[in-house]
């Protein structure tokens, strides 16, 4: 079955950075857009970045745009997420999510908290 799972959350200062790493298995990863979401106390959870499967195309909204990078190594199966300049406002749960075959999947999530 598909599985996802993160890592690379914690605490870091505004200004800071982190990447996240979303291993997965059980399905194909090369030919699945991959994502990552987030979600905050009170908030829906929210799309933060999405990648193609050959990683040709990528998106973001604008809250992230420019600090955030979502790649991919297929060779790996693995999916990242590289955030920059990091502000107390990007304070969430963050998810990697997979699509494949019209179906999606959750990882467990990871905290990501900034606060000085």
């Amino acid at each position: 079955q598909v599985r996802l799972v993160e890592s690379g959350g914690g605490l870091v200062q505004p200004g800071g950075s982190l990447r996240l790493s979303c291993v997965a298995s059980g399905f194909t990863f090369s030919s699945s857009t991959m994502g990552w979401y987030r979600q905050s106390p009170g908030k829906e959870r929210e799309a933060v970045a999405l990648i193609t499967g050959t990683g040709a195309t990528t998106n973001y909204p604008d809250s992230v745009k420019g600090r955030f990078t979502i790649s991919r190594d297929n060779a790996k199966n693995t999916a990242y997420l590289q955030m920059n300049s990091l502000k107390p406002e990007d304070t969430a749960v963050y998810y990697c999510y997979a699509l494949t075959l019209g179906l999606g999947s959750w990882g467990q999530g990871t905290q990501v908290t900034v606060s000085s």
